[in-house]
């Protein structure tokens, strides 16, 4: 066996099963023990400051300079005590990642003496350099300048020792450079865009928060094998290996029994997650072999997109702990099941209403239908930004995969809200309809509709469940503001629309609930084509989606289009979401990550085909031939060395095959790099460069089945997917 397998191997087989034990305490006695949160800032602000951190918080003014010293000189303390000895301004630049630079509460005194010090300014803002994160031209790399600004509407927490605050991130010039900075603000356009529209039903609605709850799904791969696997550990995928004998076809694993060593993570990761306050629920085996969930309760949509990026950084150093890995590709082993982050989407307001819930009045229910109508319309009008919106390499081999949506975005909304709708669109709305009964006596009734009414489609890119609708679509790996600063920018477009076109037809002398029926018949007509009930997996629905009109825009480079199209242009400028340059800025962006994680994974498929995987398969087949010599000098006939000189053909033919396209993709890699147009080598690098990672994996696996077990190099899927 190979030296790294086999003690990569060794060290698994070493790990003692962990002793499941109890929490140390109550969750709920750990909720916020790290946090920084609003009760903490009641017990130690005084009135006046806490009172402004609220208002603040609930109408996004700025907050005085005043109220930032006192919160500074609380949080510090508060920090303190914790065991911070740093703070950073913890923000989400354009990498997909977290970013945070620590700085020390300790400075020198005048009297030579040291001191502990953090002021209002260090709280508001600070300066990191904005020319080394993606910028798309924004910043030029000799312009270092950006700053970071505290968000006060996500508390503050503790990690370690260093006291971590939630900011925005923008350039010098002003420029978002982040992705909480304009999903901020589409939340804060959503809410305006919503109450307007609400008030028609309910003048208490003064607010109206956009909720997400974040189902978070991931692989573990013990720590050892992952080392051990180059491509694993560079790209996030296994670029090469065999599909187990044993995957997932017997459907076992799904709300299968959770190994201990696995459990004793998870117990580990809600601790710590309760403590930060991400309030972790659900647990359970997904359908894949070592692929699990986890989902926390629905938050505000800011602090849910927070929580969600600070989850996976915890998940990985608490799996370091248990002596794992987290995988959060798409896509980390080809044949079975990759894995997304569903996105559940509903709209609260402030008297405690979901707008997406059915009611049991005629009242309630018309906003219901508006609401849930005016979501339908948003997406239909505005598919591909959608679809731009969760694009990305890893994505682009989950998609329209047999476990998950397809890129072609529909939306399935149930057999009883799909047969409502295609009634309403066949009513009669007149005019004369002056008071509520006869009204609907003439539209049918929407029933008091209970939570899971229908049967959840799974194949759907966007689906009503009850409440709420559910954006399957988003990767594991992304961060969930860029799809939830999308769709609430869309559908508080279109509430706005709606609006003006009402308040015209009552201008006009028509009743409001006529006039709000008359444009949501309409509606529900026009944007017909987006509602699909089926499997949304099968190829009778792409031929479908294409009568329709629908797109179906398979790769990342020609779906992020959209972002420099004329009418994404005036959509971004109407709403004040973005400007041109920062919606062009995030195009280029996102190009080069494309076809720079592209680049990476030919760059260690070449390197581990040529040095790994040729070599190795070259020496087993060095020991064959010398075992078909010895049996020639021992003077035994063809017939007892067939198979061996078989298998000696079949490597030569897979090596050679391996080497020659290895050599075709550098070459198409060279010619890659040499195109200027971002757009174009993007093109280029997925048409060309990526179209020989199959073959060369077919041949590569092929030599895997082949090759003596005890010398193949990488560990095989049968020991990353299954617990040891």
């Amino acid at each position: 066996m190979s030296s790294l397998r086999f003690q990569a191997l060794n060290a698994v087989l070493s790990r003692t099963t962990p002793e499941v034990k109890a929490h140390p305490s109550k969750l709920s006695e750990l909720y916020c023990i790290n946090v920084f949160d609003q009760k903490k800032m009641k017990d130690t602000l005084s009135k006046e400051a806490y009172n402004s951190i609220i208002e603040s918080i609930n109408s996004g003014s700025p907050i005085d300079r005043g109220i930032s010293e006192q919160v500074a000189t609380a949080m510090k303390s508060w920090a303190m005590a914790k065991g911070a000895t740093h703070y950073t301004h913890w923000f989400q630049p354009l990498t997909g990642t977290t970013a945070e630079k620590h700085d020390s509460f300790f400075e020198p005194g005048s009297d030579g003496q040291g001191i502990e010090k953090f002021s209002g300014d260090a709280l508001a803002q600070q300066e990191p350099d904005a020319s080394s994160f993606p910028n798309g031209g924004i910043r030029s790399t000799f312009e270092a300048r950006g700053y970071t600004a505290w968000d006060p509407s996500s508390p503050a927490f503790v990690t370690g020792t260093t006291l971590c605050i939630p900011t925005v991130f923008v350039s010098y010039t002003g420029e978002a450079l982040d992705y909480k900075a304009p999903l901020l603000k589409a939340i804060h356009f959503m809410d305006k865009a919503a109450v307007a529209v609400a008030q028609y039903f309910d003048k208490s609605i003064e607010k109206v928060n956009s909720s997400l709850g974040i189902e978070q799904e991931y692989f573990l791969v013990d720590l050892a094998l992952f080392n051990a696997r180059p491509d694993l550990s560079l790209t996030g995928r296994a670029l090469f290996g065999h599909l187990s004998a044993k995957n997932q076809q017997l459907d076992d694993h799904y709300f299968g029994s959770i190994p201990d060593r696995v459990i004793a993570y998870m117990q580990d990761l809600e601790t710590e997650s309760v403590k930060l306050g991400i309030p972790l629920k659900t647990r359970h085996n997904e359908v894949a072999p070592s692929q699990f969930e986890c989902a926390p309760l629905y938050e505000e949509m800011n602090l849910a997109i927070d929580h969600n990026s600070l989850l996976m950084d915890l998940m990985d150093k608490v799996a370091r702990r248990h002596n794992f890995k987290v995988l959060l590709h798409e896509k980390p082993y080809a044949g079975i099941n990759g894995s997304g982050k569903h996105n559940n989407w509903s709209l609260i307001t402030n008297t405690g209403k979901n707008l997406l819930s059915p009611g049991k009045t005629p009242k309630n229910n018309l906003m219901f239908l508006t609401f849930f109508v005016n979501t339908i319309r948003a997406v239909y009008e505005h598919a591909d930004l959608l679809r731009a919106s969760i694009a990305s390499v890893n994505n682009d081999h989950r998609l329209g995969a047999n476990e998950a949506p397809p890129a072609i975005i529909s939306m399935f909304l149930g057999s009883q809200l799909n047969d409502l709708l295609d009634d309403i669109e066949t009513s009669r709305v007149t005019s004369k309809m002056k008071q509520e009964p006869s009204l609907w006596a003439n539209i049918p009734k929407i029933p008091h509709i209970l939570l899971d009414n229908t049967d959840r489609n799974r194949t759907s890119p966007m689906a009503f469940t009850g409440n709420k609708f559910e954006l399957r679509a988003v990767g594991s790996s992304a961060n969930s503001a860029n799809p939830m600063t999308i769709l609430n920018t869309i559908v508080g477009d279109q509430l706005i629309k709606f609006k003006t076109e009402v308040d015209k037809l009552i201008k006009k002398g028509e009743k409001k609930d006529v006039a709000i029926m008359t444009v949501i018949k309409r509606y529900i007509k026009e944007s017909k084509n987006i509602r699909f009930e089926g499997n949304g997996y099968s190829d009778e629905w792409a031929q479908e989606a294409a009568k329709r009109g629908l797109s179906n825009i398979k790769t990342t480079p020609k779906a992020l289009d959209i972002l420099v199209d004329p009418k994404t242009d005036k959509l971004f400028e109407e709403t004040g979401i973005f400007s041109k340059r920062e919606s062009h800025a995030r195009h280029e962006i996102l190009l080069e990550e494309y076809f720079k994680k592209l680049q990476i994974e030919a760059r260690v498929m070449g390197d581990l085909a040529d040095n790994v995987i040729i070599p190795t398969a070259i020496n087993y087949q060095t020991t064959l031939i010398q075992n078909v010599k010895g049996l020639k000098e021992l003077g035994l006939g063809e017939e007892t060395y067939d198979a061996q000189l078989e298998i000696i053909k079949k490597i030569s033919v897979h090596v050679n095959f391996i080497r020659k396209s290895v050599i075709e993709m550098v070459n198409e890699r060279k010619k890659a790099n040499n195109i200027e147009d971002i757009r174009e080598k993007s093109i280029a690098y997925d048409e060309k460069v990526k179209s020989y990672f199959e073959p060369i994996r077919y041949h590569v696996d092929k030599l895997e089945q082949l090759v003596d077990d005890s010398k193949w190099p990488l560990p095989k899927f049968r020991e990353l997917l299954f617990m040891k």
